[in-house]
């Protein structure tokens, strides 16, 4: 084992760290931006993502994520798929980030830093990479979320009300961390009250059920930007395709979708490598050859507004 498990993070993303957009939080005017050292593409399992977490940026439901077996751990396999090809499956990217930037990284997810480095150094102690560190906690817990919550919040004494860092297993043997949020169920705190909770978020939504949502105030133009920015990653050709499971051509929002995308998407593939580190050659390798994502074809076709 390395000296410094930890000089290097190992991050599964799966809603606006999909795109170079995303990653460098150009809707945002940067806050929160991200470069990662490389990023490879993965298919999820035993997970399914929607909008759900009310956002510390904006007005908005950011995505979340919840397993399929509530007793296992969400996984990943290496490499690009399309939605479809195995069930319960979906497209997300592994991306590295040197440890120098694990404080842009906890707050970008609503956890507060000095948590985050005092988390990290229990792991440094354990001389485990963090993602192996945290899948000995969730393994005690026998992956029940709140429980392994509670054992976080006693061990580093904090727990966020938006994202805790979870561990997701990979194929080639790494674990990576996942932020899952908070649930409906609780923090693992009963002084905190997790963002869910406080405003009654009890399901994953689809972007047309988000827009209906009372117990918030959608920020309309926020929330379809943000959903845009996730299915960027279609672009790269990940597997969206249950992003675009509701997708409604005859929806007020579609056109508005539609003209975020399009506008979004100029030099995507630039700030995409920016983001990630990987030259030209590197990036074809891992994701050229795949094209764009089938399911994002409707909405690629739909008339903007003008």
């Amino acid at each position: 084992m390395s000296l410094e498990p930890n000089a290097r993070l190992v991050v599964l993303g799966y809603g606006s760290l999909l795109s170079g957009y995303g990653l460098l939080a150009e809707r945002r005017g940067g806050l929160g931006r991200l470069v990662a050292l490389e990023a490879e593409p993965v298919m999820v399992a035993n997970a399914r993502r929607g909008l759900a977490k009310p956002s510390s940026h904006g007005s908005y439901l950011a995505m979340d994520i919840e397993p399929i077996d509530r007793a296992a751990p969400i996984c990943a396999r290496l490499g690009i798929g399309r939605h479809g090809d195995t069930a319960d499956e979906f497209g997300a990217l592994l991306l590295t980030f040197e440890r120098g930037a694990a404080p842009a990284l906890a707050r970008r997810e609503e956890y507060d830093p000095a948590a985050f480095a005092r988390l990290m150094a229990r792991s440094d102690q354990a001389h485990l990479p963090l993602g192996e560190f945290l899948m000995r906690i969730a393994a005690d817990t026998r992956f029940n979320l709140l429980e392994y919550r509670s054992a976080l919040r006693d061990l580093i004494g904090y727990t966020s009300p938006g994202y805790v860092f979870h561990p997701a297993p990979i194929s080639d043997g790494r674990v990576a961390i996942v932020a899952i949020g908070s649930g409906l169920e609780g923090s693992g705190d009963a002084a905190v009250v997790s963002r869910r909770r406080e405003f009654g978020i009890d399901r994953l939504h689809s972007l047309g059920s988000a827009l209906g949502i009372t117990s918030l105030a959608i920020d309309r133009p926020g929330q379809i930007g943000y959903y845009a920015e996730c299915l960027m990653g279609g672009l790269h050709g990940l597997a969206v395709g249950d992003l675009m499971a509701g997708f409604d051509p005859a929806a007020d929002w579609a056109r508005e979708l539609a003209g975020c995308l399009r506008t979004a998407s100029a030099h995507e593939t630039e700030r995409f490598m920016a983001a990630t580190s990987l030259d030209a050659g590197r990036y074809r390798e891992r994701f050229g050859a795949a094209g764009i994502d089938r399911s994002l074809e409707p909405l690629l076709n739909e008339p903007v507004l003008g």
